[in-house]
């Protein structure tokens, strides 16, 4: 069990992805994406979510993502949120989001 003090250490916020891209050096097949956090400013991620889902359909997306991890190297790019989501029966990512619109940058609590 986790105390609330330590869930309130997480920071997940909203965000609408802007950018897709191929991430063709990651081991996993991924794409690399741009993701508008709103006051937050832009941050990039990578998120092995190709298997449901096209970069066409991936644009416009709102997402919920942890923010306050460091940097993370993967391969020739650096990670700087995680994207958020449910493994399904056969390990695939399914993205978690708001199921209404909200502004960019809105914390989870």
């Amino acid at each position: 069990m986790i105390s609330w003090a330590d869930f309130e250490k997480i920071d997940i916020r909203s965000g609408t992805i802007l950018e897709v891209n191929d991430f063709p050096a990651a081991r996993k097949p991924a794409y690399q994406l741009k993701i508008d956090f709103g006051p937050l400013g832009i941050r990039q991620s990578s998120a092995q979510v190709t298997h449901h889902y096209s970069k066409e359909s991936l644009m416009k997306r709102q997402v919920l993502a942890v923010v306050n991890f460091p940097p993370k190297q993967i391969a020739n790019f650096f990670s700087e949120c995680l994207v958020l989501g449910v493994y399904d029966e056969n390990n695939q990512v399914i993205l978690l989001q708001p199921d209404r619109e909200v502004a960019n940058g809105q914390r989870v609590g």
